[in-house]
């Protein structure tokens, strides 16, 4: 997170010292940087500059519709996966055309609703799919802009529950299968084909995955071209992975360069999907110690952050920097299991981490602008966090944090 500083001690995000944060808007709560939102953003457009080309931001990454009217502002497309996602950007400012839907689990009136909205592109991940589309659309006389999502069979080296690109994943169509399903669409009257779209997984750190499913996809490109079905774009998906440790993922420009290279002189559109490379440095989440406590053979710092608010230690088994707001020296540092009030063992933020804390004191879990509120729950009846996005020297309320009461909305008791 490059607008992540620390002055006189103190840890600021821009221009903000995040204390000041804590103490206003109280914790847990979750802080964006807009300079980090947007120079994320920007790497990917300007790492494609020069071919035709379309940055479409990952909803599913961080949907808080202050991040999506910010991209929107810059001339991001989105991707989407569901309808409320569809409703979100297009609240948030987002031009309908520029929308693409993805997802195995599309519904009829998911279908509908983005047909209704004229969205720019449905990537269609089964036979079954299409032809609901086909009916659908034909039911509204229009016609759905179609590309096919194909399913390269690519190990992608990620956390299996972020693999999306390989045989056993539930996602896309067969490679065997495509070339035959394209045939079909091309002879359904309410499909227009206009490209082929793949998604190999998250957090990738190597370009080799992406090179080696973009290969079998331009062999289908080509194969396709000379069955007479010229594609006008070609989507490659997202998945560029961030350092959250020690990792070192590939920057947007060597992405670009090795992308472009490969598709060579054929005529297509460039499509991106990139989610966590863009907002996942812009934020952290901010919690404070409650209580310190010695186990037998560990310390343990309880804070008021907890699984229900930053799922992905517990989900993924993921990694997330654990710093002090203010730094001190008048207490031992400690090797520390950060763990939060959820009656969970599996409710941590970090373990083992080298600590000089004491109760009261604030804490920033680093990496933490995408999949992270997205993932939030209300588990153990605990309100969700609120989020600020900071804007130079200046802060803003995006989200207010949920009210206890608010969560029994909805619900009533039997009759007596």
């Amino acid at each position: 997170m490059s607008s992540l500083n620390r002055r006189d001690g103190r840890l600021f995000i821009e221009d903000v010292d995040l204390s000041e944060v804590a103490e206003r808007w109280g914790t847990p709560c979750y802080v964006y940087s807009r300079a980090d939102l947007e120079s994320g953003w920007r790497a990917f457009d300007e790492a494609l500059a020069g071919v035709d080309h379309q940055v479409c931001y990952a909803v599913k990454a961080n949907s808080n519709l202050a991040v999506l009217n910010l991209l929107a502002r810059l001339g991001a497309g989105f991707d989407i996966v569901s309808g409320g996602e569809l409703l979100r950007v297009l609240a948030a400012g987002g031009e309908p055309a520029s929308v693409v839907f993805s997802g195995v689990g599309k519904t009829e009136a998911e279908l509908e609703q983005a047909l209704d909205a004229d969205i720019g592109l449905f990537n269609v991940e089964s036979p079954a799919e299409l032809d609901l589309l086909q009916a659908v659309a034909a039911r509204h006389g229009r016609q759905a802009p179609v590309a096919l999502r194909v399913n390269p069979d690519v190990d992608p080296s990620t956390h299996p529950y972020i693999s999306t690109g390989l045989k056993e994943n539930k996602f896309g169509i067969p490679a065997a299968q495509a070339q035959g399903l394209y045939r079909r669409a091309a002879e359904m009257s309410n499909i227009r084909l206009v490209g082929i779209a793949c998604h190999i997984g998250s957090q990738l750190v190597s370009l080799a995955p992406y090179l080696d499913a973009l290969q079998r996809l331009l062999g289908l490109v080509d194969a396709l071209a000379a069955d007479g079905i010229a594609l006008e774009h070609l989507d490659l998906g997202g998945g560029l992975g961030i350092r959250y440790r020690d990792e070192e993922p590939p920057s947007p420009q060597d992405f670009g360069r090795a992308v472009i290279n490969a598709i060579g002189q054929r005529p297509l559109r460039l499509m991106i999907e990139p989610g966590r490379a863009i907002s996942g440095p812009a934020g952290v989440l901010l919690t404070r110690v409650l209580y310190l406590k010695s186990g037998e053979d560990r310390e343990f710092a309880v804070v008021d952050a907890a699984m229900n608010d930053l799922l992905r230690p517990a989900l993924y088994q993921a990694w997330h920097d654990v710093v002090p707001l203010v730094a001190r020296s008048d207490v031992p540092e400690k090797n520390y299991q950060v763990v939060g009030p959820v009656c969970e063992t599996g409710d941590f933020l970090g373990q083992d981490r080298r600590l000089s804390v004491a109760a009261g004191d604030g804490l920033a879990v680093c990496g933490a602008g995408a999949y992270a509120f997205v993932m939030s729950s209300n588990y153990n009846s605990r309100p969700r966090a609120c989020e600020i996005m900071v804007d130079g020297s200046e802060m803003h309320l995006v989200r207010e944090r949920e009210d206890a009461r608010s969560l029994m909305d909805g619900e009533s008791v039997l009759p007596a």
